[in-house]
Order: structure tokens, then C-alpha cells, then sequence
């Protein structure tokens, strides 16, 4: 795996749930690409995972992957929690379904496909990719209103 490429990902909500959207900015060297979409009824954690699944995606073969990303929530399921999901039947530790097991899972196949390090930066921090991934989401939420 000789490229890295570097993953900033966001996921925004207007009301939690309400139309949400997500948005990815890729680097590899000088090259740059954005993503963005939206959906019209969903929760922010979802778009967040969106983001990181639909990042991941893009990628068309295996590559060593730098992702950045604001939601704890995402960091630490994959880390922490995805692991102890599965072997439970995707239940929590209490015993209750795993919310969002869907993208849960298709995040899990994306992830397996590449050499991912995850880093969590702290939002609306001026971090320039970050910001960037941020007004993507956003973006994908006012697209997606307007049609």
C-alpha cells in the first residue's frame, strides 16, 4: 500500500431527526476531491457514519487511509464498540439493538477494505478540511431541499 490518502468527514442535521446531509473532502498528494449528499428525515450520527462510509467508498482500490472526523460517536463505535456489537448479535451491553446497524455494517465492509487510522479533531475548530467537510454537509442538506 504505497498511497495515503487523508479523509476529512461530516454529518449535519437541521432538527435530530430532520433533513440531514453529509460531506467528505479526499486528499492524496495535491489532489483534492469533495463529496456531499442529503436525506430528508434522519438523525446527525447517521450522516456522520454516512460520511465516513461514502469517504471510504470512493477509494477504488486499497489504500492506507488518514480519517479525520468530529463525532466521537463514529471514533469510538469502530474502535470501541463494533466488536462487542457483533459478538452480542448487535445489541448494546444492556441488551438493546445497536441504532444505525445498517451503516454500522456497511461502514465495517468499507473499513475492511483499506488500512484505515482514525483521528477524532475537534469541530468548528478552523480546521480547514474539516470546515470544508462541514459546509459539504451542509451543502448536501440545501441541495436536497431544493429539489
Amino acid at each position: 500500500m504505497s498511497q495515503t490518502v487523508t479523509l476529512y468527514t461530516d454529518g449535519a442535521c437541521r432538527g435530530n431527526p430532520g433533513p440531514g446531509g453529509w460531506g467528505v473532502v479526499l486528499r492524496y498528494g495535491d489532489a483534492r476531491k469533495t463529496l456531499h449528499g442529503g436525506e430528508p428525515e434522519t438523525t446527525n450520527n447517521r450522516m456522520e457514519l454516512r460520511a465516513a462510509i461514502e469517504g471510504l467508498r470512493a477509494l477504488k482500490r486499497r489504500c492506507a487511509v488518514e480519517l479525520y472526523t468530529d463525532s466521537q460517536y463514529v471514533r469510538r463505535g469502530v474502535l470501541e464498540w463494533l466488536e462487542r456489537w457483533k459478538s452480542n448479535g448487535w445489541r448494546t451491553a444492556d441488551r438493546k439493538p445497536v441504532k444505525n446497524v445498517d451503516l454500522w455494517q456497511a461502514l465495517e465492509e468499507q473499513v475492511s477494505r483499506h488500512d484505515v487510522r482514525w483521528h477524532w479533531v475537534k469541530g468548528h475548530a478552523g480546521i480547514p478540511d474539516n470546515e470544508m467537510a462541514d459546509q459539504l454537509a451542509n451543502q448536501g442538506i440545501d441541495e436536497m431541499l431544493a429539489t
